[in-house]
C-alpha cells in the first residue's frame, strides 16, 4: 500500500497503533511495527529512564520504524525528549499541549513530528507550527479527550478541506470497514488504540482487557472535562463522579477524587471497581483478546475486500 502518511512514516501500511497508558509498551509497539503498521510507544505512563528501557527493547524487537507518543503535559518531559533524541528515535507523536513548543526543537534533530487534535482551530496551529502530519480524533475515542465532542466522521472532512498536510483518523475505528469509510472521508491513514489495548502484546492487565470485550454500546462515557475529558468504562469509580456532580462540585473537588495513579490502578493493576478504565467507543465491537499481527492483519484484509466490492459495484 502507497499513501502519502506510509512514505512519511516508511511503513508497509497506513495504519498507526495508538501510544496509549499503561498499554502500549514495547512488546505491542514492535509487534506492530513488524506486521507493517506503525508501533508508538506510550511515554505519558513512564519515568524517562523506564522509556529509555522500552525504546531499547523496541530497537533489539524490529528493525522497523516505531515511535513515541508524548503528551506535552508530561511533568518532566524535557527528560523526556532528550531521552528520545539520545536514543535516536526517528517519529514522534505529540498530543495533550501546544505543538509549537517542541516542534522545531524535533524536526532541528531530523525526528518526523505528528500532533493530535480534536477540532479544525487546533490543526491549522499543529501545522503553522510545521508538524508533518496531524492525528484527527474524534470524541468516540478512549482515553483523554477534546472537549469539543466532534465525531470523528464528521471531524475528518473539516480537517482535511483546512489543511494541505496529511490527516490521520483516530476514534471509532477497529476494523477494515471503519479504516475504509475513514479514507473515504479524506484521512491519508488511521490511528487504531482500542483494539490493539485488546491484544496479548498489550501491557495492560488481564483484568482489563476482559472489560473490553465485555463492554457493550453505551458503558463508556466521556467526563471530567473540567480538568481534562476522559472516556471511562462505566464503574464504581464513575459512579463516585456522576454523585459528586450532583453537589455542583468545585475542579479541586474534583481533582481530590481523581487522585493520583487511578488508570494505573484500573488498566494497569487491573482495579476493575476504584481505578480509572479508559477505553473507546469502539469496544462494543471487540470480542477476542489475540495477537497484534493478527489484528492488524484482520484489518487490511477486510480493509482490501471491501474496497474490491465497491469498486465493482
Amino acid at each position: 500500500m502507497s499513501y502519502k502518511i506510509t512514505k512519511i512514516l516508511n511503513i508497509q501500511y497506513p495504519i498507526i497503533q495508538g501510544g496509549m497508558v499503561w498499554v502500549s509498551g514495547w512488546k505491542l509497539a514492535s509487534a506492530v511495527s513488524n506486521a507493517g503498521g506503525l508501533g508508538l510507544i506510550g511515554a505519558g505512563s513512564m519515568y524517562p529512564e523506564v522509556l529509555r528501557e522500552h525504546i531499547q527493547k523496541c530497537k533489539n524487537a524490529t528493525d522497523k520504524p516505531f515511535g513515541v507518543n508524548v503528551p506535552m503535559l508530561y511533568p518532566e518531559i524535557e527528560k523526556i525528549m532528550d531521552i528520545i533524541v539520545e536514543e535516536n528515535v526517528k517519529i514522534v507523536f505529540t498530543s495533550a499541549g501546544n505543538p509549537k513548543i517542541w516542534t522545531s526543537f524535533l524536526k532541528d534533530k531530523g525526528i518526523t513530528v505528528v500532533h493530535v487534535v480534536s477540532s479544525v482551530k487546533f490543526a491549522l496551529k499543529a501545522q503553522e507550527a510545521g508538524v508533518d502530519a496531524i492525528v484527527c480524533e474524534g470524541f468516540e475515542a478512549g482515553g483523554h479527550n477534546g472537549r469539543e465532542e466532534s465525531t470523528t466522521f464528521t471531524l475528518i472532512p473539516m480537517v482535511k478541506q483546512a489543511v494541505s498536510i496529511p490527516v490521520i483518523a483516530a476514534g471509532g475505528i477497529a476494523t477494515g470497514r471503519g479504516m475504509l469509510a475513514a479514507m473515504i472521508l479524506g484521512a491519508d491513514g488511521v490511528q487504531i488504540g482500542s483494539r490493539f489495548a485488546a491484544t496479548h502484546e498489550s501491557s495492560a492487565h488481564s483484568n482489563f482487557k476482559q472489560t473490553i470485550i465485555d463492554v457493550k454500546d453505551g458503558d463508556t462515557y466521556l467526563t471530567l472535562k473540567e480538568l481534562a475529558p476522559v472516556r471511562l468504562v462505566k464503574n464504581s469509580f464513575y459512579q463516585q463522579i456522576q454523585d459528586l456532580y450532583q453537589q455542583n462540585p468545585t475542579v479541586k473537588q474534583l481533582k481530590d477524587l481523581l487522585g493520583r495513579a487511578r488508570a494505573k490502578n484500573g488498566i494497569f493493576e487491573g482495579d476493575l471497581e476504584n481505578g480509572e478504565l479508559e477505553i473507546g467507543q469502539i469496544a462494543g465491537l471487540i470480542n477476542e483478546i489475540k495477537p497484534a499481527k493478527d489484528v492488524l492483519e484482520e484489518i487490511i484484509a477486510e480493509f482490501n475486500e471491501v474496497k474490491t466490492l465497491i469498486h465493482s459495484l
